[in-house]
């Protein structure tokens, strides 16, 4: 099963990912993470993209794709993949799908979350984090049962995202729509596009992804 999961930032796409790659035993790609992964390494193209990047430059698609080449090649993707938050260009798109071609492989869907732009700015803005154990919290919809102690640790520090705030998260949007929708009528065009209600709580959004890639063809 090979997948990839679109969405606008906040939609819960690294949440979701990590659900389906414990349902169906698939690989969970988030780019960030692999390029992190390559630079650690010192592989090849970890360095390539290290220099890059110390030059103060933007990690090229070419060189994505090419470590994506690798990745789709590994053990743990040999029952399929999820693909977080890439592609987020048509250029990319296109690229991909040679990708895929070349090394005989397809896409099972693409899925949308759909969200509402107004609710979603309420939602990221709002998120914080245990500085102690990384556990997500939000002023509105999850607070900690003891107001300034952690449910999980019991600590009573907290850390917020600098860029969690409503301009910048307006702005994200913005580009997700200019830059990453125009991706989605890709897709559509080769009747594998599908969407689910990202705005539903999260264990509702997990049912509709399974009842969509169930659902027999």
């Amino acid at each position: 099963m090979k997948l990839i999961l679109l969405g606008p930032p906040g939609a819960g796409k690294g949440t979701q990912a990590q659900r389906l790659r414990d349902h169906y035993g698939i690989a969970q790609i988030s780019t960030g993470d692999m390029l992190r992964a390559e630079v650690a390494a010192g592989s090849p193209i970890g360095r390539e993209a290290k220099a890059v990047m110390e030059a103060g430059q933007l990690v090229s698609d070419d060189i994505i794709i090419r470590m994506l080449g690798t990745r789709v090649e590994q053990l743990d993707c040999a029952d399929g993949f999820v693909l977080d938050g890439f592609p987020r260009t048509v250029p990319q798109a296109i690229a991909l799908d040679k990708l895929l071609a070349e090394k005989g492989m397809r896409l099972e869907a693409v899925i949308e979350l759909q969200v509402d732009d107004a609710a979603l700015v309420d939602r990221i803005a709002g998120r914080f984090t245990c500085a102690s154990c990384g556990t997500g919290y939000h002023d509105t919809f999850k607070p900690p049962r003891h107001p300034g102690v952690c449910d999980v640790c019991g600590c009573t520090e907290f850390t917020r995202r600098a860029d969690d705030n409503r301009e910048t998260v307006t702005a994200r949007l913005a580009a997700y729509h200019s830059q990453t929708a125009p991706i989605l009528p890709h897709y559509a065009a080769q009747g594998n596009l599908r969407q689910v209600d990202g705005m539903a709580d999260i264990d509702e959004v997990t049912r509709q992804l399974f009842a969509v890639l169930d659902k027999p063809a």
